[in-house]
């Protein structure tokens, strides 16, 4: 068979585009391979043996904009050998240009199904006994500056576990104390009153401490970082000191564009509020008394799911109600009740609201619903009662009135989204007794005399004052048993019982 010119040609450009393509694929694998040596452990599973000195952790920066290449090197031009870790959630793009030395990693903190576990595992890698945790665009003056701050350290060891030295910037380093508390979802910040001496930071700085307790943390470097850093260890008990070294800012303001800033500033949102999902804080006081929420809203469904055996899930986690659930419980009751006495209907506070405003003056702490008991009778006074036979009713405040699928009561929601709500129980006299219709399977739901209703009495209650049975000690004695406000006790201690110790 004779092969002309022309197929000649087009054997030999194919052949050439296949050479081509083969030379191609077998760079791109160099330099992948080149990547993942520069950037694993090695191979074995337990952390590596620690020796003296620091490695500095280069954690948060900008992908989009970012001097981290300038604080690396920065760092190796006072100490060539000086360890250095770059941590990123995952492989930073534009790429970052960093030392190609053996002393200075990039770790990824995202796993990937081809690599083994401890690929992402950034314990891994540092091998020094302390760590130095450095914010971006910080510039090194001197070899002295982490000697000094080691030297610190061990000097005050025992008293605090983490030393800081400021960042100069036009914010200065402020010391802050702060209380977590997990049980009230809550995290709580307050001006130290020590300058030098607290359990939190507010401004940039760099943050020693020994390897070992950042990476005992549950999450030693979520971001925000130092954000996350002090609200983990101020559970610990852990306090950080202040330090007359200082570092200074190569770059004033960090980016460069209003644009820029406007991505890190969203990207810091984001990360916080992810953050405090995670470690389940909805309420955050800052120190200038301004508060912040990060649960529940109307527009959002409640913090938890549907209650079972009268136990919530969160009692599970030893923790209580959320504080945006017990705001917008105190919210739905005080509206409700400003409804039912403007229509003229009879209420009272009744069975654990009762007991919570007469222990507390506001709701159980780990409560989760509002009861009020009114008179069957006066239900044709308030037309949102009266209209809700026919069908659920949302006001023009976004409450959601209905009749309850359980039985003969009635129940305001918080929302059309948010379910949390006030539960209105009507009773009628017989007999001299208050009784109803519906019964719920709980030790307080029962008849009462009537005389605790006449007169009834105005009480504290979660803020505002509402109206309760006369003589609500033994009114709640009657439903609960003797001692029931000195003796709080979970709803269903067989499922889950109050740790009073705590």
């Amino acid at each position: 068979m004779r092969i002309t010119f022309c197929q000649g040609v087009l054997a030999l450009a194919i052949v050439i585009n296949l050479l081509i393509l083969y030379y191609v694929s077998r760079l791109q694998q160099r330099m992948l391979h080149r990547h993942r040596d520069h950037v694993q452990p090695s191979s074995r599973l337990l952390p590596v043996p620690q020796r003296p000195g620091v490695t500095v952790i280069i954690r948060e920066f900008e992908d989009f904009e970012n001097y981290v290449p300038d604080v690396v090197q920065s760092f190796l031009k006072q100490k060539p050998e000086q360890p250095v870790m770059v941590a990123a959630d995952t492989l930073p793009y534009p790429p970052l240009v960093l030392p190609d030395a053996p002393n200075v990693q990039l770790v990824i903190l995202k796993p990937s199904p081809d690599q083994p576990a401890h690929v992402s595992k950034p314990e891994m890698y540092v091998k020094t006994e302390y760590v130095a945790l450095v914010p971006d665009g910080v510039k090194v003056d001197s070899t002295r500056q982490l000697d000094r701050m080691l030297e610190e350290f061990k000097a005050n060891q025992g008293r605090v576990q983490m030393v800081a030295a400021p960042v100069q910037s036009l914010a200065p380093l402020q010391c802050l104390n702060l209380k977590v508390s997990l049980r009230k979802w809550t995290a709580e910040y307050s001006v130290a009153p020590s300058s030098r001496l607290c359990t939190a930071l507010k401004g940039d700085a760099v943050i020693l401490l020994r390897t070992k307790d950042l990476f005992n943390l549950s999450t030693p470097l979520a971001k925000p970082l130092l954000t996350s850093l002090f609200i983990q260890t101020s559970l610990r008990g852990w306090t950080v000191r202040i330090l007359d070294v200082s570092f200074s800012s190569a770059h004033q303001p960090l980016l460069s564009s209003s644009h820029n800033q406007w991505k890190a500033e969203n990207r810091a949102k984001a990360s916080r509020l992810q953050l405090f999902r995670d470690f389940g804080i909805k309420r955050v006081l800052l120190e200038d008394g301004k508060q912040q929420w990060f649960g529940c809203s109307k527009e959002t469904p409640r913090c938890f799911g549907t209650v079972h055996d009268d136990t919530p899930e969160y009692l599970y986690q030893n923790r209580w109600t959320p504080p945006c659930c017990l705001q917008a419980l105190r919210e739905t009751a005080k509206y409700v009740i400003n409804i039912l006495e403007t229509s003229g209907v009879r209420y009272w506070l009744e069975g654990g609201t009762l007991l919570g405003a007469a222990r507390h003056q506001d709701i159980i702490p780990w409560d989760y619903d509002v009861d009020l008991g009114i008179y069957l009778e006066d239900i044709p006074n308030c037309d949102l009662l009266r209209n809700v036979e026919s069908g659920s009713i949302v006001d023009e405040k976004g409450f959601v009135w209905e009749k309850a699928i359980e039985g003969d009561f009635y129940r305001v929601q918080y929302s059309e989204h948010n379910h949390l709500h006030v539960d209105l129980w009507p009773f009628y006299p017989k007999n001299g007794l208050m009784t109803k219709d519906t019964w719920m399977d709980h030790r307080q739901d029962m008849e009462f005399p009537e005389h605790f209703l006449k007169p009834l009495l105005p009480m504290p209650f979660a803020g505002f004052t509402a109206l309760a049975p006369n003589n609500y000690r033994s009114f709640l004695e009657l439903k609960f048993g003797a001692g029931v406000i000195e003796n709080p006790e979970y709803p269903n201690p067989a499922r889950k019982k109050l740790d009073k110790g705590k």
